[in-house]
Order: structure tokens, then C-alpha cells, then sequence
């Protein structure tokens, strides 16, 4: 008596095998792995993580700084940012609606995350007391820094937040 082999089996139609298995979990892992990349490459090409260059010197400057902020308020001084399109203005006055003269300011807008359209000026007072900086920001969100490091209550810094209406068509 002679045996023979026996001819594979095929499922039936809609049946569920271990090759459909195969290829769920490859397209299971395929789409994880594919989305932790991206992720990846997004995270380590928008922001560098920065926010400061040497935490030990933030650190001792920041009781300074604080001393500064306390005397310059007791002075009512009062900071009022403005942006129209093209053109950052800055002014201080002091607790009588006066001026108050910071020499030259230092003028650094970017964006809360990411360093490509970071931007940098240094301007004097005009002559009613305002900053003016020509600057072109596109729509979003920005932080705004204006800063110098003397004046005759210690070093000033005015960080406010604002956003850029896209234009309208």
C-alpha cells in the first residue's frame, strides 16, 4: 500500500490566517515606528531646547535682576509694546506719564518655540521717548525680550507675548 502526500488545504474565503496576521502586525509596527520617526525628526529640527547658555550664571544674576524689577516698580515705571506691520515700538514712562530714558535697549523677538525667524536690534530713544524697530514678523506667535543692562535702578528686562494676525486677502 502506497500513501500519498496529502495536497495542501486552502482556507475558504474570508477565512482568517497566519499571513493576515503577518501583515497586520507589520502595518501595526510599520505605522508606530513611521510616526516615532517623523516625530523624531520634527522635535530635533524646531527647537534646540536653549533657554538659557549657562543656568549656574542665570542663577546668580536672577536675585540682581529681581532687586531691579522691585525698585522699578516702586518707581511706578510701566512698560507699554506695540506691533503694527513692520514696526515694533516700545515705550516706558514712568509713574508722572514721562519717558523714561534706557539708552540704548536691545530688541529680541522670536518665536515661543524654534530659532529660525529669531530677530535682533538695538535701537535708541527717539525723540518722544519710544523704541521704533523695523521688523517684518509673520503671522503667530511671538515673545518679545526687550532688554539693557543698566540703567540708574539696575538692569532692565520686559518680556510680553503677543500674536500677528495673518493678512486678509
Amino acid at each position: 500500500m502506497t500513501t500519498r502526500p496529502q495536497a495542501a488545504a486552502v482556507p475558504a474565503p474570508g477565512t482568517f490566517t497566519g499571513r493576515h496576521m503577518l501583515l497586520v502586525m507589520i502595518a501595526f509596527f510599520g505605522v508606530i515606528i513611521s510616526v516615532n520617526v517623523m516625530l523624531a525628526v520634527f522635535s530635533s529640527t524646531t527647537w534646540s531646547g536653549l533657554v538659557v547658555q549657562n543656568s549656574y550664571v542665570a542663577s546668580q544674576e536672577f536675585q540682581v535682576k529681581r532687586d531691579a524689577l522691585a525698585a522699578q516698580q516702586a518707581l511706578g515705571w510701566k512698560p507699554h509694546f506695540s506691533y503694527a506691520p513692520g514696526v515694533s515700538r516700545f515705550i516706558l514712562s514712568d509713574a508722572a506719564g514721562k519717558p523714561v530714558d534706557l539708552g540704548t535697549v536691545s530688541i529680541q523677538v522670536n518665536r515661543p518655540i524654534g530659532t529660525k525667524d529669531d530677530v535682533n536690534v538695538e535701537v535708541d530713544a527717539g525723540p518722544d521717548g519710544a523704541y521704533v524697530a523695523e521688523m517684518n514678523l509673520g503671522a503667530g506667535v511671538w515673545d518679545v525680550l526687550i532688554s539693557t543692562p543698566t540703567t540708574a535702578e539696575g538692569p532692565f528686562e520686559f518680556h510680553h507675548r503677543f500674536s500677528v494676525d495673518a493678512p486678509r486677502p
